[in-house]
């Protein structure tokens, strides 16, 4: 039995494989690709004790491991993806040899197709709305009895309610703007402040599929809506490889 296993990173179709020459993998392993079925899958050595079911159920708890190999795993996929209509492929996915690769390219080939279709002259744009968090410290007087005090207090989370309802009926305003413009789209959920250092409330975290030629277009009607909505943070990012459109949970 082998003691090496293949990490697959992502399908892709008609790729020149001299876009992934010296791109380095997981743990900077060489890049191969297993043509078959008209699709093209990149791949690298990996250990295999490292990457079975055992050794991902403790390393993917290691946030310093899990950190390396996802930034290997997106530096090839954008690399994949500037040359070529890409599927990326979840993290660690992990097959035996070239065979089972090729099997599963046979077995899944109808659904690549229809992604690398779909994905094919278009990339992902993110937005973000946040509402920012209400207010400072009030400067009024201290209440004077307990029931003023409670009554400032309900006046308060009233008011913190009506911003927020207020900023999720601009964000799904956004969003409907920028529908219109796109592709497909994505809803998705909002993120931690705590892991991206924003303050207040994400209101929209939407992902975008947009044609290549009408990408600054998009940035620069997201960047006017920003402005339109002076009251929240408008953010655009982008262009990413299409991970919300084209990952398929079964590889």
């Amino acid at each position: 039995m082998t003691d090496t296993a293949r990490y697959a990173y992502a399908v892709a179709r008609h790729l020149d494989a001299a876009a992934v020459d010296g791109v380095p993998g997981v743990h900077g392993a060489d890049l191969s690709v297993v043509r078959h079925c008209g699709l093209d899958a990149v791949l690298s050595d990996v250990p295999l004790p490292e990457f079975d079911e055992q050794g991902l159920k403790q390393n993917l708890e290691d946030f310093t491991w899990l950190e390396a190999v996802a930034r290997a795993h997106d530096d090839v996929v954008w690399a994949v993806a500037s040359s070529a209509p890409t599927a990326p492929l979840r993290l660690a996915t992990i097959f035996l040899d070239d065979d089972a690769v090729r099997r599963r390219l046979e077995e899944l080939q109808g659904q690549l197709t229809e992604v690398l279709d779909r994905v094919e002259g278009r990339a992902e744009w993110s937005v973000k709305v946040i509402a920012p968090p209400r207010g400072g410290a009030s400067e009024s007087p201290a209440p004077t009895s307990g029931a003023e005090f409670l009554r400032r207090r309900k006046a308060e989370a009233e008011e913190r309610e009506q911003h927020l309802e207020d900023g999720t009926r601009a964000a799904e305003e956004v969003h409907q703007e920028l529908v219109a413009l796109t592709v497909a789209s994505r809803l998705l959920p909002p993120q931690d402040p705590q892991l991206t250092g924003h303050r207040g409330t994400m209101v929209l975290n939407g992902a975008y599929l947009v044609p290549h030629d009408a990408g600054m277009a998009f940035a620069d009607r997201v960047r006017d809506l920003g402005a339109r909505h002076t009251g929240l943070s408008v953010e655009v990012a982008g262009p990413w490889p299409p991970y919300s459109f084209a990952v398929l949970e079964e590889m």
